[in-house]
Order: structure tokens, then C-alpha cells, then sequence
């Protein structure tokens, strides 16, 4: 399969990349770079140049290609309104990606994060949430994944908080950069609030599985740790940058503040089930060992 890839080049792009190439399909990726070329050529992919905004980029990569496995989103935590953006251009991205595929019966995987549920780990069945900073989010996967009934067959992965790879990536990673910032490894609250989290590896290859026989309208969690205790993993960023470690207030992680605070553990038992999907890396505790001083 010929598949167009968003994102290709970032932490869980390049994994998703490798693991596609790596298993008998070819890829197109999407790259607003000279760099970010270089590195998907090296990679063994195509690179196409735009982003997504390029609306029009966007329409010719899906007429050249198989299917679509889509992870761009530019992440710009700075501010409400900066996020807002964020949002509002992946939107019509993927609402462009998704009017193209109409009717083609094509698949076209997107991604979204694990909701919370109130209690318990949240499961593949459980809605995303529709409101509060990434809302808008949730409500554009589920009209994605509405396309099943118009000829494409839309699937999504669900992503943990932290998506890792040798210490880096996701919220965790987000606590290192501002414990370094900072001077202290901080955690909001009590720290007993849970989150999940993935190794980048395993999730390219619940990616691949999606986009190989997901069935049309369906959703996958890639969960490997269904929730570690944040203040476990401010522990071991503390030990490894040397800092010490204390509770903050959740301002200091700006508009993400009341997400960082949320218990929101999250099962994979599905998707695990259903998909044959079985992860085989390194937990985040373990992999955070990596974070250099």
C-alpha cells in the first residue's frame, strides 16, 4: 500500500514511517522542511512539501496514494488561543483528507488522545471528550470517523498522554522541559493522579494494524502502562536532571494545567483483543531512566 503520512517526521512519525516501510508499504510524507525532507528521504520515504494549511497539498497527496495515516498537529501549548489555532487548522485538514476519500473505501487513520472517565480507566468504547482545551479535537475525529458511512474506512488511534521514546515526548516529556526551566521537577497536586502512556515503537504499530484492517467507524487505544502516578514519574526526572521534586500549582503548565491535574488512566484490553496489537517495549518509568542531566 501507498500511504501518506502527516507528521512523518516527528517522534511517532518516524516510528509510524519505519514501521510501514518496514513492513512491505511505501510512503508519501508531508514535510515543511528542507530538513524534515532530508530526513524522510533518508528514511526511505517520498517527501512532498506543505503543511496543514496547504489545503490543496493535501488534495493531491490523497489522489496519489493508497491511504492516509495522519499525526501532524502543531503543537503550540503557549496560550488558549494559540491551542485554539492548533486545533481549527487540523480540522480542515483532516476535513479536507477526509472529502477526498469519499466514497473510495480507502482508509484514512487519525488520531486523537484517551478520554477520561470519572472512576475508571477509560476503554475503547467511551466517547472522546467534545469540550474543554482540545474539544474540538474529539468532535473533529468523531465526524472522521462518521465518514465509515459515506465509503471510507476511517479509523482512529488513541493516543496516551505520553507517547515515549528514550525519555522524550509526550507530558512527561513536558515535565522535563519545564524541570529543567524551572529548577524543580514539579507535579500538579498531590501527584497521585494517573497517566497513560506508550512507547512510540508500539504505537507505530497499532497505526500499521489500524490502517491495515481496522474496520470502517472503529477507535483503538495504544496503551501500554494504563496509568502511572504523576509524582512517579516527577521522581524519576527529579533523580535523573538532579532537581528536587515538590508539588506546583497547575498554572505552571499554562492552558494543559487542568489536564496535567486529572486522574485519567486508560485500557488498551481491546484493542489488544481485537487487533492482535501486543506491546513489547519499555515502560515510561524504564524509559525515562534515558533522560540525560
Amino acid at each position: 500500500m501507498r500511504v501518506f503520512v502527516t507528521g512523518g517526521t516527528g517522534l511517532i512519525g518516524t516510528a509510524v514511517v519505519a514501521e510501514l516501510l518496514g513492513n512491505g508499504h511505501s510512503v508519501l510524507a508531508l514535510v515543511r522542511s528542507d530538513a524534515s525532507a532530508r530526513a524522510a528521504e533518508a528514511a526511505g520515504a517520498e517527501p512532498l512539501r506543505g503543511g496543514l494549511a496547504d489545503l490543496d497539498v493535501l488534495r493531491t497527496a490523497v489522489a496519489r496514494t493508497d491511504g492516509v495515516v495522519h499525526l501532524a498537529f502543531r503543537n503550540d501549548f503557549s496560550s488558549p488561543e494559540a491551542l485554539a489555532a492548533s486545533v481549527a487548522e487540523e480540522t480542515a485538514a483532516l476535513t479536507t483528507l477526509g472529502e477526498e476519500l469519499v466514497g473510495s473505501d480507502r482508509p484514512l487513520v487519525t488520531v486523537s488522545g484517551t478520554p477520561w472517565v470519572p472512576g475508571r480507566a477509560s476503554t475503547e468504547a467511551d466517547p472522546l471528550p467534545t469540550d474543554g482545551p482540545v474539544g474540538g479535537r474529539g468532535r473533529t475525529v468523531d465526524a472522521i470517523l462518521g465518514l465509515a458511512a459515506r465509503g471510507v474506512r476511517s479509523t482512529a488511534v488513541r493516543l496516551p498522554r505520553t507517547v515515549h521514546h528514550r525519555g522524550a515526548g509526550g507530558f512527561a516529556g513536558l515535565l522535563t522541559e519545564t524541570a529543567r526551566r524551572t529548577g524543580v521537577s514539579g507535579y500538579p497536586g498531590d501527584g497521585t493522579q494517573r497517566w497513560p502512556a506508550v512507547h512510540a515503537l508500539d504505537a507505530a504499530a497499532l497505526f500499521r494494524l489500524a490502517l491495515e484492517r481496522g474496520p470502517a467507524g472503529s477507535a483503538w487505544h495504544a496503551v501500554a502502562d494504563e496509568g502511572d502516578r504523576v509524582r512517579d514519574i516527577a521522581e524519576v526526572i527529579g533523580r535523573r536532571l538532579g532537581l528536587p521534586v515538590e508539588s506546583v500549582p497547575q498554572e505552571t503548565y499554562g492552558p494543559l494545567g487542568p489536564i496535567f491535574a486529572t486522574d485519567q488512566p486508560s485500557s488498551g484490553a481491546l484493542t489488544r483483543q481485537e487487533l492482535g496489537w501486543e506491546p513489547k517495549q519499555p515502560g515510561l518509568l524504564q524509559d525515562l531512566e534515558n533522560i540525560q542531566p
